[in-house]
């Protein structure tokens, strides 16, 4: 489960900044908002993929199509934190709903999903083969 949280985070990071220099814009372009909604958002983000991958690798035997509703509570969790903390951070519905829109219509929600949506799916598949970590010839049981 750690290693598919690491690699939700590094997937967004990586895809987000991609799409700002991509599009030489800035992923929240608000003056003087400050970096707080994005952080606070992608903390949101990476604590609820963490919550729904674990309450999904929990079951037996977890499905793939769990995904879908991991990259979505991902996704949704990230906008409204966002719109939260730039309704925190400057006391106008509007605003923080432009953001929120913007993120949308920019592209970087779409960004979220796709990197939830992969990292889910690779934990999943760790569950699902039942990976081991790596060990070295001479740690192995005799009885092997």
């Amino acid at each position: 489960m750690a290693l598919a949280t690491i690699s939700f985070f590094a997937l967004a990071v990586f895809g987000l900044g991609a799409l700002s220099v991509a599009t030489d814009a800035d992923i929240i372009a608000v003056r003087d908002l400050g970096q707080a909604p994005g952080v606070i958002g992608m903390l949101a983000a990476v604590v609820s993929f963490a919550l729904m991958l674990w309450s999904t690798l929990r079951r037996g035997d977890p499905s793939y199509v769990a995904t879908i509703a991991i990259a979505l509570v991902t996704g949704l969790v990230h906008l409204a934190a966002v719109w939260i903390a730039v309704l925190v951070g400057t006391g106008s519905i509007v605003l923080a709903t432009a953001v929120a829109g913007d993120l949308v219509r920019g592209g970087a929600s779409a960004i979220l999903l796709l990197a939830a949506l992969i990292a889910a799916w690779g934990g999943i598949a760790l569950r699902r083969t039942r990976a081991e970590h790596p060990r070295w010839p001479w740690e192995r049981d005799e009885d092997e």
